[in-house]
């Protein structure tokens, strides 16, 4: 028997596709519930959160937070100045003197 029968032999190929298959879905597995993958020798491929990266989302999402903040300030801003150019003047003219008042 030489070693091209054994690689065509219908069991060795089924049982190669098996373990690929098997392989395949395992580090699907590991990839969907966020555990770090291996490589051949044990070391990590895709390290954990370390507290730098943690402390730097906590500092994005603030500056985040602060930024559309401003945004729906000066779209609010915009909205008046648009407002403005876009009436008549005699309007804008009795609103102003309304506030005097």
């Amino acid at each position: 028997m030489s070693i091209v029968d054994i690689f065509t032999n219908p069991a060795f190929v089924m049982v190669a596709m098996a373990a690929i298959g098997g392989w395949v879905f395992t580090t699907w597995l590991r990839v969907k519930h966020g555990y770090p993958l291996e490589g051949s020798w044990g070391q990590t491929l895709k390290p954990g959160q370390s507290n730098e990266a943690v402390e730097r989302i906590k500092l994005l999402t603030t500056e985040n937070a602060q930024l559309g903040a401003e945004l729906a300030a000066l779209k609010d801003r915009v909205q008046t100045l648009e407002r403005i150019a876009t009436d008549s003047s005699g309007r804008i003219a009795r609103e102003i003197e309304n506030l005097r008042h």
